[in-house]
């Protein structure tokens, strides 16, 4: 991280005033990322990361910020006469924010820029500035999960400590399995890559029948062990652990796996207790972006799957087995990115889910 020519403090009002201002959804896209910019440069951050973070260029963000430095927040108030002048008034903009977030009318699923305005009576050009303005995007949709584990805090701080903070001569591996990989052929040949036209191949598919890929992701490299197989039943995990061991003789071992019922039956227990070696540290429930084998099966996803055709399942299995073995020439290693503020605000929305809906196993 660069480090910042002179120190740079707000007063605790002006760091609540400031947060209030990105949190508002009545203030425009502009006026938040200038309040950002003095919060993010408060804690630390140098002006050349602010501009990549907050994409501006970094003469605006050098602007916003001496400009704080001489009038406070005052400083981010718009220079009157500049920009093009308003066509709509504060209550106009109030009108459009406070019924886009709302449920639409009955038979429609989402609200549209035209839709919007024919409900309103306004112009869609200007419904559509307006929503541009206040960053807010009807046809977009993010999922979510809450995981209703009462030792979510628990079980996530813990396999996040080993990815943060591995104990020493031991290796963190993630462990899962991807199911049904499908072995797709296309029943007309491809067409290849040519100027200005993409690869194409026929919506028609025959199915020659699915893999399941058992993986373990060592944290600290991103060496993947696998094996391809036709089932995942319990005494294919044992199998697949056996096999583990075997990758890293005499080595303290410690997994992170979900709480499938062949990761922690009666078979796993008895398994784990005959390999002292090993320990075995359960994702919280519902909450599989913890663990970070997902990351390469996405990777796996894109890079190999989504764009293949395989003629048998033996062809599916040679096509994955090769995968593996290129992409462990050229991994490299796994970080975890959330950092205790994000995790500290997951936590607190997970147990207010909790409370609120009583939902806990």
């Amino acid at each position: 991280m660069a480090k910042q020519a002179k120190s740079f403090s707000l007063t605790k009002l002006q760091k609540v005033e400031l947060e209030q201002v990105t949190k508002r959804r009545t203030v425009s896209k502009r006026e938040s990322q200038r309040a950002q910019i003095i919060l993010d440069y408060a804690t630390g951050l140098s002006k050349l990361e602010i501009s990549r973070k907050l994409q501006l260029h970094r003469s605006r963000v050098i602007d916003w910020i001496e400009r704080f430095k001489e009038k406070g927040i005052a400083g981010l108030d718009e220079l009157p006469g500049r920009g093009r002048p308003e066509e709509y008034s504060p209550a106009q903009k109030q009108r459009v924010v406070d019924k886009v977030c709302k449920k639409p009318p009955k038979g429609l699923g989402r609200w549209t820029v035209r839709t919007l305005a024919s409900d309103l009576k306004m112009d869609k050009d200007k419904v559509h500035r307006i929503l541009e303005e206040h960053d807010l995007h009807p046809h977009r949709l993010r999922t979510f999960n809450f995981s209703p584990d009462p030792r979510f805090e628990e079980k996530l701080l813990e396999v996040v400590g080993l990815y943060m903070s591995p104990p020493k001569n031991a290796v963190v591996l993630c462990l899962d399995e991807k199911t049904g990989i499908q072995a797709l052929d296309r029943t007309q040949p491809l067409l290849p890559l040519r100027s200005s036209k993409p690869q194409a191949w026929s919506n028609e598919y025959v199915r020659h029948g699915t893999r399941t890929m058992l993986a373990a992701l060592e944290v600290q490299t991103g060496k993947v062990t696998a094996w391809v197989n036709k089932t995942r039943k319990t005494e294919d995990f044992i199998v697949f652990m056996n096999k583990v061991v075997k990758a890293y003789p005499g080595q303290r071992l410690h997994v992170v796996l979900d709480n499938l019922n062949t990761h922690n039956g009666s078979a796993a227990i008895q398994w784990l207790q005959d390999h002292p070696q090993v320990s075995f540290h359960y994702t919280p429930t519902h909450a599989s972006w913890v663990n970070l084998i997902e990351c390469f099966f996405s990777i796996l996803t894109k890079q190999g799957l989504q764009h293949s055709v395989h003629r048998s399942v033996k062809d599916l299995e040679k096509f994955l087995k090769d995968y593996i073995t290129l992409y462990n020439q050229k991994c490299g290693p796994f970080t975890w990115t959330k950092g205790p503020e994000k995790l500290k605000k997951i936590i607190q929305l997970t147990k207010k889910f909790q409370k609120e809906n009583m939902y806990t196993y």
